[in-house]
């Protein structure tokens, strides 16, 4: 089944009512009947399996009929920073990065970023970006609808580190530390910021920032990832980290 997510106060333990783009996909993509069952999700961790009870060009209405207790986000919250890349890059990274259990991402600008948003533009490029997370989420059945945070500096970047747990930063030369070593020093609902330099990676000087504002350098393994591949290395050691000992529901 479709799954759909909708704003908290459109969710309520009897009803849930549907607005947007996605009353266009019910209503002429999927061209779904009264009576058929979606599965929805508030985007915070509230799902239900609910029956169509009104359709029109405006709305859709539907009538919760089992509120799920379902185990598909990742036991830890990981916040992907990503150093703005080249193309459709960026695209690619939220897209499957979602599909992995990322729980937020924070684009950024550093010394070697080639791309600069226009202040013009951001706007509809953001847009554009939210619309492939949730795209993403609904087609991997997350219950959480990953955040994209508003695009800093490299510095904005390591002064919001103060509010995870750990804060990492992945540096190829670094020979010592590894991504490894941090998860297991981790436990459920610990938050990892972990930052990913753009195509040409990080300066020393950014690290020695980073790790003055207590980010730990690290490895991600003894190849050379391309900006697009780390994030999801990092999201796959999480995933086997900690949910090989707590199985999905699929």
């Amino acid at each position: 089944m479709q799954r759909y997510f909708v704003e908290p106060d459109h969710f309520t333990d009897h009803e849930v009512t549907i607005v947007g783009d996605d009353v266009h996909h019910i209503v002429n993509v999927m061209r779904a009947k009264e009576g058929e069952e979606i599965f929805v999700s508030d985007g915070s961790g509230r799902s239900a399996r609910a029956r169509l009870a009104i359709l029109s060009a405006k709305e859709v209405k539907a009538t919760v009929v089992e509120r799920l207790e379902e185990k598909r986000e990742l036991p830890i919250r990981v916040t992907i920073g990503q150093g703005l890349p080249k193309g459709e890059k960026m695209e690619w990274i939220l897209q499957k990065g979602t599909e992995l259990g990322a729980f937020s991402f924070f684009p950024f600008s550093s010394e070697r970023t080639i791309v600069k948003l226009d202040a013009k533009k951001e706007a509809k490029k953001l847009e554009r970006w939210r619309k492939i997370i949730k795209e993403a989420a609904e087609q991997s059945h997350r219950d959480v609808l990953p955040q994209l945070l508003p695009p800093v500096s490299f510095r904005e970047a390591l002064a919001a580190g103060a509010q995870y747990t750990r804060c990492v930063i992945a540096y190829e030369k670094e020979g010592g530390a590894t991504l490894h070593q941090v998860m297991d020093e981790l436990s459920a609902k610990d938050s990892l910021l972990v930052l990913i330099g753009p195509e040409g990676g990080f300066s020393p000087d950014e690290v020695a920032q980073a790790e003055a504002k207590g980010f730990l350098s690290v490895s991600l393994g003894p190849r050379i990832l391309r900006t697009e591949t780390a994030s999801q290395y990092v999201l796959a050691c999480a995933s086997y980290q900690f949910e090989r000992m707590t199985p999905s529901t699929t």
